[in-house]
C-alpha cells in the first residue's frame, strides 16, 4: 500500500484488494517491480539534479588526497559527507590559498546533497554576479531571486578573485543576506574575512554579510601547500 501510494498508483492497490483471486505470489512480484521502480525514479531523480546543479566538473570524496588536505580539510570531512549542515540550515566558507582542494571539497559537498535529493547551484562569484547584473538590466532580477530561494545549497566559488563595482557587490549581498538562516552557502575564497571588503568595498556592507555567513558556519582553513605544486 505505501509503495503504490509513493509512485501514485493507488488504484493498483485497489484492485488488489478487490480481488480475493490473486495470489500471494502475484501480491510478491508486484511488490518487488513497485521496488524496483522507486529506485529507478530515486537515480533518475539524482541524474537529474547532479545535470541542474551546473557543476564544471565532477569531483567526488572518493577522489581525494586526503593526507595532502590542509588539517581542517581533513577535520571537517566527515560532517562534509553527512550533509547535515544543508538541513541546519548552516553555511561552509573555505578560506585558503590556490590549489588546497577548496574547490574540489566545495564540489564533493555538493554532489553528496545532489544525492540525497538536495536542490543545488554552482557558480563561480564572478559569473553569478554577471547573472544578476543581465537579470536587472532586463527586468528579470525579481525572477531571478525567486529561483535562487528554490535552490537548498548555492555553491559560490572562487570569491576574491575578481572584485567587482559596488552595484555588484550590492546584488551579490542581497542574494546572500535573502538565504541567512533558510538556505545552506558553500563559499570558496582565497581571502581572510578581514580582506572582503576589497570585494563589497563598503565597510558597513562588508560587516553585516559576515555577521550573517559566519553565524553558525562551518569555517574550514584551507591554507596550505598547492597539491598541483607539489605534484610537479
Amino acid at each position: 500500500m505505501e509503495l503504490c501510494k509513493q509512485l501514485h498508483i493507488a488504484g493498483v492497490y485497489q484492485y488488489i484488494q478487490d480481488n480475493e483471486e490473486i495470489g500471494q505470489d502475484t501480491v510478491l512480484d508486484l511488490t518487488k517491480a513497485c521496488e524496483f521502480e522507486m529506485k529507478i525514479r530515486a537515480i533518475n531523480r539524482q541524474v537529474r539534479t547532479l545535470k541542474q546543479a551546473g557543476f564544471p566538473t565532477q569531483k567526488r570524496f572518493e577522489e581525494l588526497v586526503v593526507d595532502a588536505l590542509p588539517e581542517d580539510g581533513i577535520k571537517y570531512l566527515p560532517e562534509l559527507k553527512r550533509v547535515e549542515f544543508i538541513q541546519q540550515k548552516k553555511n561552509v566558507v573555505f578560506i585558503g590559498n590556490s590549489g588546497t582542494g577548496k574547490t574540489h571539497l566545495a564540489i564533493a559537498t555538493g554532489i553528496c546533497a545532489c544525492e540525497n535529493e538536495v536542490k543545488v547551484m554552482f557558480k563561480t562569484a564572478s559569473g553569478l554576479v554577471n547573472e544578476f547584473m543581465d537579470a536587472k538590466r532586463t527586468g528579470r532580477l525579481s525572477i531571478v531571486m525567486k529561483q535562487m530561494k528554490k535552490i537548498d545549497l548555492l555553491i559560490l566559488d572562487e570569491l576574491g578573485y575578481i572584485t567587482f563595482d559596488m552595484e555588484g557587490a550590492e546584488l551579490l549581498f542581497q542574494i546572500l543576506a535573502a538565504r541567512y538562516e533558510t538556505m545552506s552557502t558553500i563559499i570558496t575564497t582565497n581571502l581572510p574575512f578581514s580582506e572582503w571588503i576589497k570585494v563589497f568595498h563598503d565597510k558597513t556592507l562588508t560587516a553585516a554579510l559576515l555577521d550573517r555567513i559566519t553565524h553558525r558556519a562551518i569555517v574550514v582553513n584551507m591554507n596550505g601547500e598547492s597539491y598541483r605544486r607539489r605534484k610537479n
